[in-house]
């Protein structure tokens, strides 16, 4: 076989392929129907990570080719477009266009839905619980410095609903278009110049250090004002034309930010479910002792807690954890109605299928 057949064949293929993504895409609009028909959920982040995992064992036992991060790549987008296709998915995120929130919203909902930029982390809060948008997508946790205290407190008082997470690796680049030896002046998100202090003490000795609101402004900066440069994400430099002077200068090699999809209605059991979940207690010797007590007794594990002020009364505090398991769990169901009776507010912030890996 030559070159002319094996290209012959691969057409051929492409053919059925989009015969095939037609016929699924046809598919997809019946259950649109049903869906609307029965006033369900158009998008369903359980159904989604099942035919990501049943793609991935289906890859492995016909011995594929591409591995799983190409499969899950591939559908992610055959998804987005069919969400598109049943409707008008609105996802408001954290921006402006090019952030990692961004970016963690595309790796989540791919390129065919709307996406909408917001400035503040309560922007987005807001646009899920008014109806302006269907999803929002916030920072929440990074790896190497921890929770983002602004989200956390949001859900304080919201009633918006955690339905899943995205792990996002982060990258963070040097970018100009000033040679490195002339850069007088760098731009960056608090955040990133956390995530990149050591190389940036390092390597720029002296250089003044400006905090800004995100890092695609960084970028924005970056590109306007000679001697110039900014910390930021590759995609931020590619759209603002600037040259990256250095690469991956973040402190930790394994640096992930998690991130959360809120909405308004819990997602159903999967059987590998987390759930997130607030307490308060008493201000008084032990409470905080007797409220983890039950997740012991029953055996659940907790895979994070961290405590902020209630903002209602002076000295009290707010405790966010993630456990695992989903909230209709008899067990998880069991612990909750003994922190009902130790805790003075406990709320259920949602329940989503378990982490995929960072893209």
């Amino acid at each position: 076989m030559n070159l002319s057949d094996i290209r012959k064949q691969i057409d051929a293929l492409d053919e059925q392929i989009l015969k095939l993504l037609n016929s699924r895409a046809d598919c997809v609009h019946e259950v649109g129907e049903f869906k609307r028909a029965e006033g369900l959920e158009i998008y369903a982040p359980e159904r989604e990570e099942q035919v990501y995992r049943s793609l991935a064992e289906r890859n492995t036992r016909i011995g594929g080719r591409l591995p799983e991060t190409a499969v899950r790549a591939v559908y992610r987008e055959i998804m987005s477009a069919s969400l598109a296709l049943e409707k008008d998915l609105r996802i408001a995120y954290l921006g402006p266009e090019a952030t990692f929130t961004h970016q963690a919203a595309r790796s989540k909902f791919g390129a065919s839905v709307q996406y909408a930029p917001q400035v503040y982390i309560g922007d987005v809060f807001e646009a899920v619980t008014r109806g302006q948008a269907d999803y929002g997508v916030v920072p929440v946790e990074n790896s190497w410095e921890g929770a983002v205290n602004n989200t956390l407190d949001m859900f304080i008082d919201s009633d918006v609903q955690v339905c899943a997470q995205v792990l996002l690796r982060i990258e963070h680049h040097l970018l100009s278009r000033t040679p490195r030896e002339n850069i007088v002046k760098v731009y960056s998100h608090p955040q990133a110049f956390a995530q990149t202090r050591n190389w940036m003490r390092r390597n720029l000795p002296g250089v003044e250090c400006v905090e800004v609101s995100s890092t695609t402004r960084a970028a924005e900066c970056a590109a306007s004002e000679v001697g110039a440069a900014a910390v930021a994400g590759k995609l931020a430099g590619e759209l603002l034309g600037l040259d990256v002077l250095e690469s991956a200068i973040q402190d930790s090699a394994d640096n992930t930010t998690r991130f959360l999809v809120i909405g308004m209605r819990p997602s159903p059991a999967t059987g590998n479910d987390r759930t997130s979940l607030l307490f308060s207690v008493a201000h008084e010797p032990g409470a905080l002792y007797r409220a983890l007590e039950p997740f012991h007794v029953q055996g659940i594990n907790i895979g994070k807690i961290e405590s902020r002020p209630s903002r209602r009364k002076a000295w009290e505090y707010c405790f966010f954890l993630d456990v695992d398991g989903h909230a209709t769990d008899p067990a998880l169901e069991r612990v909750l109605a003994e922190l009902r009776q130790r805790c003075t507010q406990v709320k259920i912030l949602g329940t989503f299928p378990l982490p995929t890996q960072p893209e």
